[in-house]
C-alpha cells in the first residue's frame, strides 16, 4: 500500500537501485548494496546454515559441518539453475508442505502436554535437575505467557518489541531486497497487494506452530533444552551457553514416529533451502546490478550469471567461518542474535527510505551521511556486544553499564531517531533536490516519492538532461533503458518537439507504469478489507498476551 506503488511505478529492480534514482550519484547505492551483502552473511546465510546443520545433527547425530555442506549442495543446485522463477516456485510448494509438518507436530505436541490449559502451568515448573547454586538463570521467566514485558528489565521490553521490532520490520518487510523482489515480480499492484495480505495470514501461524511448541518443549525436555550447567550444555548440543536452539528437533525426535520423523526432517529442510535459494537470488542481483555493472558497464549476461554465482559462494564461505561465533553469540539463543544484529546495522536504513518515500525534501547529502553516521554508531555497539557478550550462567558480567541497560531493541529505536535527526538537519542545510531531477517520463523514473505518485503536477515536466538521470549517465545498457527499447526509437521525434513543450502523462513511454499500478476495483477492496481484519487480528493477540 505504501512502498511497492513507488517501487513498481518507478522502474527499479533493487533496493540500492531506487535510493541511486531517488539521490543520484553512486556512493548510497554502493554503501547499500555492500550493508545488504553484509546483513545477508551475519544474519541470513549463517543463521540459516547453522540451524539447518543443527537439525540434522540433532536427528540423524551427523557433523556438524557435514550437514551444512549437504544442505548447500542440494540449495545450490536449483538456485543455479532456475533462479528467481525456481526460488518464487519452490518455495511456494514448500510453504504447503512446511504447514502440513507443522499443524501434525503442533497437535501431537499439545496431545502430550494435556493440552493448552496445562502449558502455563507445565512451562513455569520445567527445571533442569543439574543447576548451578546460588543462580536463578535456571528458571523460566514469571512473564513468559505475556508479550508486554517490564520496560527496563524484561528480555523483550515492550517499548522494544512495539515500536523497536517495528523499525526491523520495516527493514525486512519494506526494505530488503529478499522480500521486496518478489513484490517486484507481481504482474500487478493487486497482486503484490494479494500477496502481502496471503503472507499475514502466514505470519499468524508461527505463535501456533513455533513459540507454543517450543514452550512445550522446553517443559517436556528441561534438562537438555533448558540445561545451564556448561557441561552438560556441551554433552548436549555442544554449545557452553545453552540449548535453547535444539527445542524444535528434540520435539521431533522424541514425539514424531518414524514416518513423520522423516516428514518433518522435510519441513525443516524445505524451510530452510527456501530462505537459502531467496538469499542467494538476491544476494547475486544486488552485486551484479549494484556494483559489479558499474565497473563493467557492458558486461554480458553470461558474465553477469558467472559473477553472481562466484559473489554467492564466496558469501557462504564467509558465512560458515562465522557460524562458529554465531554458536556461542547472545547466550545461544539463535532468534535473539539475528534481532539484535540487525537491531544495529538495519534501522539507519529503515529511516532513509521512510524519509526518501514521503519528505521530497531530502537530498543526498543529508541521506549519505545519515547512513554513515547511524553505521558508525550501530557497529560500534556490534563490535561491544561481541566483545563482551552475555556471561554463562554464575559468571560475573564485566560488560559497560551502558552496554547491558540499553536494550537492543531500545537501541534501535534510538538509531533511527539519530539517522532521522541527522538527515533532516543535513538536508535543511543544504541545496534541495533540483526540481527538474524529481521525474524524467521516457526513461521511467518518475514517481520516486508518495507524494509525486500518478501526481500529474509532479510527473508533467520538462525533458531536460536526458544523458544522466540524478547523476546517473544513461546508455542502452541501463536496464531501465532496455525495458522500454521499443519505444525509444520514438526518442529524436520527442527531443526535437520538446522544447518548451511539457511531456503528456499520457504518452505510450509512460504506459507501463500506469498499467501496473492501475487496479481493479473489486480486487483492491477485497485488498483492503482483508487488510483490516489482519489488524483486527493482531490487535487482539496484542490485546489478549498482553
Amino acid at each position: 500500500w505504501v512502498f511497492v506503488p513507488v517501487y513498481v511505478s518507478s522502474g527499479i529492480v533493487t533496493m540500492p537501485e531506487y535510493l541511486g534514482r531517488r539521490f543520484g550519484g553512486e556512493r548510497i547505492r554502493m554503501y547499500l548494496s555492500a550493508l545488504s551483502l553484509m546483513l545477508s552473511v551475519f544474519t541470513k546465510i549463517s543463521t540459516d546454515l547453522y540451524s539447518g546443520a543443527l537439525f540434522v545433527q540433532v536427528c540423524l547425530g551427523w557433523n556438524l559441518y557435514l550437514s551444512t555442506v549437504l544442505m548447500l549442495l542440494v540449495t545450490a543446485l536449483y538456485t543455479i539453475a532456475g533462479g528467481l522463477a525456481a526460488v518464487i516456485y519452490t518455495d511456494t510448494l514448500q510453504t504447503f508442505v512446511m504447514i502440513i509438518g507443522a499443524v501434525i507436530l503442533t497437535i501431537t505436541a499439545f496431545n502430550k502436554i494435556g493440552g493448552y490449559t496445562n502449558l502455563e502451568q507445565a512451562y513455569l515448573a520445567a527445571v533442569p535437575s543439574k543447576i548451578i547454586p546460588n543462580t536463578t538463570c535456571h528458571l523460566p521467566r514469571p512473564d513468559a505467557m505475556h508479550l508486554f514485558r517490564d520496560a527496563t528489565h524484561g528480555d523483550l521490553p515492550w517499548p522494544g518489541m512495539t515500536l523497536g521490532l517495528t523499525i526491523l520490520a520495516t527493514w525486512y518487510w519494506c526494505t530488503d531486497q529478499v522480500i521486496v523482489q518478489r513484490s517486484l515480480s507481481a504482474k500487478n499492484l493487486s497482486h503484490a497487494k494479494g500477496a502481502s495480505i496471503f503472507a499475514s495470514y502466514l505470519k499468524m501461524l508461527p505463535m501456533v506452530f513455533i513459540v507454543l511448541p517450543g514452550m512445550i518443549s522446553r517443559a517436556l525436555y528441561p534438562d537438555s533444552v533448558g540445561c545451564v550447567d556448561p557441561e552438560e550444555c556441551m554433552r548436549v548440543c555442544g554449545a557452553e551457553v545453552g540449548c535453547s536452539n535444539i527445542a524444535f528437533p528434540k520435539l521431533v525426535i522424541e514425539l514424531m514416529p518414524s514416518g513423520l520423523r522423516g516428514l518433518m526432517i522435510a519441513v525443516m529442510m524445505a524451510a530452510l533451502m527456501s530462505s537459502l535459494t531467496s538469499i542467494f537470488n538476491s544476494s547475486s542481483t544486488l552485486f551484479t546490478m549494484d556494483i559489479w555493472k558499474k565497473h563493467r558497464r557492458r558486461a554480458s549476461e553470461k558474465e553477469l550469471l558467472l559473477v553472481g554465482r562466484i559473489v554467492t559462494v564466496i558469501l557462504v564461505v564467509i558465512s560458515v567461518i562465522w557460524i562458529p561465533i554465531l554458536q556461542s553469540a547472545n547466550s545461544g539463543q539463535l532468534y535473539v542474535y539475528i534481532q539484535s544484529v540487525t537491531s544495529y546495522l538495519a534501522p539507519p536504513v529503515s529511516s532513509i527510505f521512510v524519509l526518501a518515500v514521503f519528505w521530497k525534501r531530502t537530498n543526498e547529502a543529508g541521506a549519505f551521511w545519515g547512513l554513515m553516521v547511524g553505521l558508525v554508531v550501530g557497529v560500534t555497539r556490534m563490535v561491544l556486544e561481541f566483545a563482551y557478550p552475555p556471561p554463562r550462567c554464575g559468571v560475573e558480567d564485566f560488560a559497560p553499564s551502558v552496554l547491558r541497560s540499553v536494550h537492543y531493541l531500545h537501541f534501535a529505536i534510538i538509531l533511527c531517531g539519530l539517522t532521522m535527526a541527522v538527515v533532516m538537519v543535513i538536508s535543511l542545510l543544504t541545496p534541495p533536490p533540483p526540481p527538474d531531477t524529481w521525474v524524467i517520463c521516457v526513461f521511467q523514473i518518475q514517481n520516486l516519492t508518495w507524494w509525486s505518485l500518478n501526481n500529474p503536477s509532479e510527473q508533467d515536466l520538462p525533458l531536460q538532461k536526458v544523458s544522466t538521470v540524478r547523476g546517473i549517465p544513461l546508455s542502452p545498457s541501463h536496464s531501465f533503458v532496455k525495458s522500454f527499447t521499443p519505444s525509444l526509437v520514438h526518442l529524436p521525434s520527442l527531443l526535437l518537439s520538446s522544447s518548451g513543450r511539457r511531456l503528456s502523462q499520457k504518452r505510450p513511454l509512460c504506459e507501463d507504469s500506469q498499467v501496473l499500478t492501475t487496479e481493479d476495483p473489486f480486487w483492491a477492496r477485497f485488498c483492503c478489507v482483508n487488510a483490516i481484519i489482519l489488524m483486527c487480528v493482531n490487535i487482539f493477540f496484542y490485546a489478549y498476551y498482553a
